[in-house]
């Protein structure tokens, strides 16, 4: 640091120690394993009368939005959830209550969303289970 004085007002310079920073940073903890116990391979699909509306995208084969309504009567409230491109394609693609049960994965690889999207995909179908907009086979 050293101080500059132009004209009436001083200010501090500051000059650079080192001019190059190595950083490292282990990410490997956050990849999901491919095993049986991962959320990945739960067998999902469309709960029967579960009472939500899918929106559908304007000009693609996606869902843009679910809405959901909780309580009953007058206590009634409605929640909506807006989905993001890869949660939309997965949702598009769930089975509906009269088909079969299908893995996470499974419908990952049928909608096209990479295994990148995979959390996020993880995060909307435990919500929608806690909804249960969406059922799982036991």
């Amino acid at each position: 640091m050293e101080d500059v004085y132009e004209k009436k007002r001083p200010y501090n310079r500051y000059r650079l120690k080192e001019m190059q920073i190595k950083l490292d940073i282990d990410l490997s903890y956050l990849e999901q394993s491919e095993g049986p116990d991962t959320k990945l391979g739960l067998k999902i699909k469309e709960r029967k009368n579960a009472g939500a509306r899918f929106t559908t995208a304007r000009y693609d084969r996606w869902l843009s939005a679910v809405v959901i309504w909780i309580g009953d009567g007058r206590e009634r409230t409605e929640r909506k959830i807006n989905l993001t491109v890869p949660q939309g394609k997965f949702l598009f693609n769930l089975p509906f209550p009269s088909a079969d049960f299908l893995t996470v994965r499974k419908i990952m690889e049928k909608a096209g969303v990479g295994a990148s999207n995979s959390s996020e995909i993880i995060d909307i179908v435990e919500l929608l289970i806690e909804f249960k907009v969406i059922e799982s086979e036991k």
